[in-house]
């Protein structure tokens, strides 16, 4: 089969097309054909060498959707033919035509979603849901502020802050305008040309997605007793000391396997009341072309690996 591997931590030259053996599906495993996987930033991080510990050589990506080839002798929740998506949760990627998959780790595709949009979804969505929900306690009424709203894990918490019955303010640039605007966003800030902390105020909730000086700016336009999730990385012992000066909670939410949150959000997408944007889609030969535009910053929605699905 082909795959993309990675022998040496580095810049996109590191991701290489070559032949391997098919993995062999242990007595708990699925052996998946995998349609379309999913570009995240922590991808390429851990590309870098900047993001997860994994073993070289490494094949990058945790997304996929595609459809059971073979299933191990004590696999009894899917059945081979049957279409599934999910997130691996260890070192094996998806950035391959076949991949091994633990039971646990994946459920079935609802008919009506392509395996392209199921597979923008476990990452970014997971990441949205737990973050407004298990680490922020978002509830109906409040103010949410979500930076880099258009972006992959900014368009999917702004839909679910609106479907729980949030506020919400989204910032971005003007060419994102109208998109937002059809999202349901309450309040858009264009960052480009004004400073959202002087347009911004009483917010129960900021999902930085951006980092930088953005966080500690945030900070001034949360309430006491607020929340701010970072997702760009951990948080510093200098952030720490803020959020506490200020009376305010916050973490770096780390994405965890939940299939039970992944079927809400599949019911989501399969009722339309979630829309996944899908920003660009490339061949797995083009890899680094994949690459190179989740890491620009500029993507809008998901970038996608399609890799068989005709």
């Amino acid at each position: 089969m082909q795959a993309i591997r990675v022998h040496e931590f580095g810049g996109r030259e590191q991701l290489h097309t070559e032949t391997i053996d098919r993995p062999d599906p242990t007595t708990e495993e699925v052996l998946v054909r995998v349609a379309a996987a999913g570009v995240n930033p922590y991808d390429w991080m851990t590309r870098k060498g900047e993001g997860a510990d994994v073993t070289l050589p490494w094949i990058p990506g945790w997304d996929f959707s595609g459809t059971v080839e073979s299933v191990g002798g004590d696999v009894t929740n899917v059945a081979v033919g049957d279409d599934v998506f999910g997130m691996l949760a260890d070192k094996r990627g998806a950035y391959a035509e076949y991949i091994a998959v633990p039971a646990t780790n994946l459920i079935s595709k609802p008919q009506a979603v392509s395996h392209l949009t199921a597979a923008a979804v476990p990452m970014v969505g997971l990441t949205a849901w737990q973050a407004l929900f298990d680490a922020a306690g978002c509830k109906p009424g409040q103010r949410v502020l979500v930076h880099a709203a258009a972006g992959g894990v900014g368009h999917v918490a702004v839909q679910l802050a609106n479907w729980l019955g949030a506020t919400t303010i989204g910032t971005a640039s003007a060419a994102n305008r109208a998109y937002l605007d059809e999202l349901g966003v309450d309040e858009f800030v264009n960052y480009r040309e004004e400073r959202f902390e002087d347009v911004v105020d009483d917010c129960d909730i900021v999902l930085d997605l951006v980092g930088g000086t953005t966080f500690e700016r945030s900070v001034d336009v949360l309430r006491p007793g607020g929340y701010l999730a970072k997702l760009p990385g951990p948080l510093t012992d200098e952030e720490r000391a803020l959020l506490t000066d200020a009376g305010i909670d916050g973490s770096y939410p780390i994405v965890q396997w939940r299939p039970e949150q992944l079927r809400v959000l599949a019911t989501l997408l399969e009722t339309e009341a979630l829309n996944v944007r899908i920003d660009s889609v490339h061949p797995l030969n083009d890899v680094a072309i994949a690459h190179e535009r989740s890491e620009s910053g500029h993507a809008r929605g998901n970038v996608l690996l399609d890799i068989d699905t005709e």
